[in-house]
């Protein structure tokens, strides 16, 4: 029971002082952890200081990439930094919207791949969901996509 309050009251803690940072320290704080993420698990991305993300382009792609006036169709996986899945679309299946509607962070990386392109990104959390969360994803919390670019 001692180390249950324990853990709770170190819980309340990192989450408290999570939520006094500023949006700069924020962002800091999850480039750190996209980093060590990076790192542990031998992946070569790169950061764009233009774009606030990083990024892994398995394939290139071919055909022109879309732009932020684009509706896009792709198929995707969005998950954690610890591997848990958050959504995702179906085997086989796409899905289709304006570029204009997802979060900053997609806006800003889908514009790196070009028709039939695939790719890894890696968003703070600034450019996703931020202090606020959404659904089942946290508050402050950086994601990861792969993300196929099937057609703009």
């Amino acid at each position: 029971m001692k180390n249950i309050l324990l853990f709770a009251s170190l819980f309340l803690v990192l989450v408290a002082c999570k939520e006094d940072l500023t949006p700069e320290e924020q962002f800091a704080a999850d480039r750190q952890l996209i980093e060590d993420y990076l790192n542990d698990n031998n992946i070569n991305a790169t950061f764009s200081e233009e774009r606030g993300i990083y990024h892994d382009i398995e394939r290139e792609g071919t055909g022109g990439s879309p732009n932020l006036s684009s509706r896009v169709e792709v198929k995707y996986r969005g998950y954690f930094l610890d591997g848990e899945e958050f959504d995702a679309t179906a085997d086989g299946e796409t899905i289709e919207f304006p570029l204009t509607g997802v979060i900053v962070g997609w806006q800003n990386a889908i514009p790196l791949l070009q028709r039939g392109g695939k790719g890894t990104f890696y968003i703070p959390s600034a450019l996703a969901y931020g202090p606020a969360g959404r659904g089942s994803i946290p508050p402050s919390t950086p994601l990861i996509f792969d993300v196929e670019l099937i057609n703009f």
